[in-house]
């Protein structure tokens, strides 16, 4: 059988492009105490960085549309939540937790949440005794990577982190793909925050 050298060509494009788009990875950590569904409007924590502003737009345009399919609502003033971000361009120490799956803690609590789209995997707890028990904070120490991003949501009122979602990838701020890196990023970490607000 004879193959076409268009084929060829747009099969080798596209196999290639598969390889050189970065899979970012996003973990989190949630506060057991958060009043989940008191929020309902969220602003940004003005950001000192010396990071390019075209950087900061790109993954506040990003955490914005995230929220607002979510129901929430952007507010200058007093919002319900503060988002702040930071980005690692160097090998960073970061210190996580192990917790449960935050959209089966959020459940059991009788909150709503985003679904889950087609083909994610399904993590379900084994044990429903051992529920309450999990509900600490082990340390998990984060110190392989070659950086990362972060993202913290605030309670505005108490002033205390009540989620935060990172993913550790070496981010190049001088190569051309770094805006459409910083969105696959800033994405694969919202997507990890899943409340929906009352009001969706």
């Amino acid at each position: 059988m004879k193959i076409s050298p268009i084929i060829l060509i747009v099969f080798v494009v596209s196999v290639s492009g598969c390889f050189t788009q970065k899979d970012f990875v996003a973990e989190y950590d949630f506060n057991y105490n958060a009043g989940f569904k008191r929020y309902k409007t969220y602003g940004f924590v003005e950001n000192p960085s010396t990071d390019s502003t075209q950087f900061l737009k790109t993954i506040e345009r990003t955490i914005s549309s995230r929220l607002g399919s979510q129901g929430f609502r952007f507010q200058d003033e007093k919002p319900d939540l503060l988002v702040n971000y930071k980005i690692f361009y160097e090998e960073v120490k970061y210190r996580g937790y192990e917790q449960p799956n935050f959209d089966n803690w959020l459940q059991r609590q009788g909150f709503e949440t985003v679904k889950k789209t087609e083909g994610e995997e399904e993590e379900e707890e084994k044990d429903p005794d051992k529920r309450t028990k999990e509900e600490n904070y082990n340390n998990v120490k984060y110190t392989q990577n070659a950086g990362m991003l972060v993202i913290f949501v605030i309670d505005n009122k108490k002033g205390n982190t009540v989620w935060q979602g990172y993913t550790a990838a070496p981010f190049d701020y001088t190569s051309p793909d770094i805006q459409s890196d910083l969105t696959r990023a800033t994405y694969r970490v919202m997507d990890q925050f899943r409340v929906l607000t009352r009001s969706f």
